[in-house]
């Protein structure tokens, strides 16, 4: 019967108190669903969208913010590769803007200069390959993974053997996005990195991204020594920029500028560009084997260290693009650099104005002065308006610009799953954690649905005289917290030797004082008719627990069994303490072992799909649960 009739609705005071009622409700909903909408926002987040808290990602209804997103997996999360490639000042990716101005005819000649130029591997580094804020598994390295998994049919091992890598699980694959504009740094040469070369190798002009020297010159050469205000620049220079930007980085040595730009240049070349960039005259060949001779005094001792068969220093060429590892690479280094003769006291070193650079961004200007001769004819044909062909940078900002409009689709729908991929791939990939949770969940609840019933059965049927103490010794269980029981427990499983095993697991919470008292309640609410008339048939006391007791209690032991699966699954500290091996690991530990090396949004999408199995159960049984909730309170 209803609380309020039906002819009582009709009463304005009663049409404002229900009113009040649907109000109050929708506003429980609202402050329900909202916090899961800002978590379902959180689980697409990256570095660049972090701090936004909106209930509906940025990205998805603005192509700024999707631009944005996009840029930051373009440069591998890197906001010192987009300002080195681009030449700018951006801050932050999250506070960039599309390119000022559209030059469609300067886009077409680079990408005509790349396909003309085919410059080596470590010219550019692939993007969507790395990301060190969001800590996600970006597209590339993902289509990497897979294609090695096709390769080796799945086995790591495998992997391992053929490529002298130590990659535990498929899920630990990684990529070093690697800074070859440093002088420190070299292209790996191993088997495992010419496998990814040869994958990049195969993706489109789009996804790579190109050194540009002179904005690497800029960017962490000048502006560490000299602030980001220009006028200090200015001041210690002699000079008159308007802003770093107008720096030029001239590929030679420039004898017409000041001194101190004078010292810049050569101190960048001598000691801080990677040597990959940077080549020789022909007339460095013989101060070169002159530092030879002075350093190995014969050529067998050379041909010793080099493995090579040179007759006379004389036969030794010229380095022209410097090898990646050896003996060569150090004395390369130390000739550019310059290396003092103990013995004789000589300095021995290359001459600044026969170096020069070789980069994609000189090789670019190169090709332009090649092909239109003069600044005005590049200027007409490009749309331009250089005052010098060093005015002309890659324009690698517009052109990915270009090749990001038709794929904002295909971006969004990346940008919305890839930190879900991130968590099912390391959940499905790493260990034994699904497997395990499934096997305890399981035993878990068929353990609650046997020892608890039975307890409670034998309390209700025979009415011992103490069963109300028994209870009451249940119910003190509950007072102590599970970390106060956790140690003790511990070294009880230890001396038994039940650590990392299922048994482990399971035995401390086999019999559950609140789910016996609350099973009792429950079986005394059935009519003893039901058992007395059973005895009269002959039935026995398993047929009578069976058959009546436990038919009748379907909600209840649905709820029994819920509480069980919920609390096995998301158990989490007594799994680690007790499983420490990681193969008995649970979903629950390797989840927080994801979360401890993760960026937010991955920590959000964890905790989105950890809830998704209770969930389900909730959905599909709530009206089981709701019987065994309302059910014994009707009685």
């Amino acid at each position: 019967m209803p609380i309020i009739s039906r002819i009582g609705r009709r009463a304005p005071q009663v049409r404002l108190l229900v009113g009040a009622i649907y109000l109050v409700l929708t506003l429980g909903s609202i402050t329900t669903v909202y916090p899961l909408l800002i978590m379902l926002a959180g689980s697409t987040k990256s570095g660049v969208d972090v701090s936004d808290f909106a209930a509906v990602p940025a990205f998805l209804r603005n192509d700024l913010a999707l631009y944005r997103k996009h840029i930051e997996g373009l440069y591998n999360e890197s906001l010192d590769s987009l300002n080195i490639a681009g030449d700018s000042e951006v801050a932050s990716f999250a506070v960039l803007e599309p390119p000022a101005v559209s030059r469609p005819r300067l886009v077409r000649a680079w990408r005509e200069f790349l396909e003309a130029a085919d410059l080596p591997h470590y010219a550019w580094a692939i993007s969507y390959s790395g990301a060190r804020v969001s800590r996600a598994v970006p597209r590339h390295l993902r289509e990497f993974k897979a294609a090695l998994q096709e390769r080796f049919d799945d086995d790591i091992e495998a992997l391992n053997r053929a490529m002298g890598t130590e990659f535990v699980t498929w899920n630990s694959l990684y990529i070093n996005v690697q800074d070859n504009a440093i002088r420190r740094t070299m292209p790996a040469t191993d088997d495992y990195a010419e496998a990814f070369r040869e994958f990049a190798a195969g993706r489109g002009l789009e996804e790579r991204v190109y050194l540009n020297v002179e904005g690497f010159y800029k960017r962490l050469f000048l502006r560490p020594q000299y602030t980001r205000s220009i006028d200090e620049y200015n001041r210690q220079h002699g000079t008159a920029f308007a802003s770093y930007a107008d720096i030029r980085l001239p590929p030679r040595w420039p004898a017409a500028a000041t001194d101190r730009e004078r010292d810049d240049w050569e101190t960048f070349v001598r000691h801080t560009l990677n040597l990959l960039w940077i080549r020789a005259d022909p007339e460095l060949a013989g101060p070169y084997r002159a530092f030879l001779a002075a350093k190995y005094r014969t050529v067998d001792q050379l041909n010793r260290r080099y493995e090579t068969a040179y007759s006379a220093f004389d036969e030794v060429p010229l380095v022209e693009e410097p090898p990646f590892r050896g003996v060569i690479l150090s004395d390369w280094d130390s000739f550019i650099t310059g290396w003092k003769d103990p013995d004789s006291g000589r300095m021995h070193q290359a001459d600044i104005r026969h170096l020069r650079l070789h980069s994609p961004d000189t090789l670019f200007r190169d090709w332009l002065r090649r092909r239109y001769e003069t600044v005005a004819a590049a200027n007409d044909a490009l749309g331009t308006a250089a005052g010098d062909f060093a005015d002309f940078s890659p324009p690698q900002e517009e052109f990915h610009w270009e090749a990001y409009q038709p794929q904002r689709g295909a971006l969004r729908l990346e940008f919305a799953t890839r930190n879900y991929r991130t968590v099912l791939e390391y959940m499905l990939f790493h260990g034994r954690g699904v497997v395990n949770t499934i096997i305890y969940c399981t035993l878990a609840v068929l353990a609650a649905l046997v020892v608890n019933p039975m307890a409670a059965y034998a309390m209700s049927r025979y009415r011992m005289p103490t069963t109300y103490k028994v209870l009451l010794f249940l119910l003190l269980t509950m007072a102590f917290p599970p970390m106060v029981t956790q140690i003790p427990v511990f070294l009880m499983l230890r001396q038994l030797g039940l650590l990392n095993t299922f048994a482990a697991l399971l035995l401390p919470g086999l019999a559950n004082g609140y789910s016996i008292f609350l099973l009792k309640g429950f079986f005394d609410s059935l009519g003893q008719e039901l058992f007395e008339s059973a005895q009269i048939d002959g039935a026995s006391e398993w047929v009578m627990f069976w058959n009546i007791t436990m038919a009748l209690s379907k909600p209840i032991l649905a709820v029994i069994a819920l509480n069980a699966f919920t609390g096995a699954y998301a158990n989490f500290m007594f799994a680690l303490l007790i499983c420490q091996d990681p193969k008995m690991w649970t979903l629950m530990v390797w989840l927080y072992r994801l979360n401890s090396s993760s960026g937010a949004g991955v920590i959000y999408a964890s905790l989105i799909i950890a809830a998704i199995p209770t969930l389900l159960v909730f959905v599909f049984c709530q009206n089981i649960i709701m019987r065994g909730i309302v059910v014994p309170v009707e009685k």
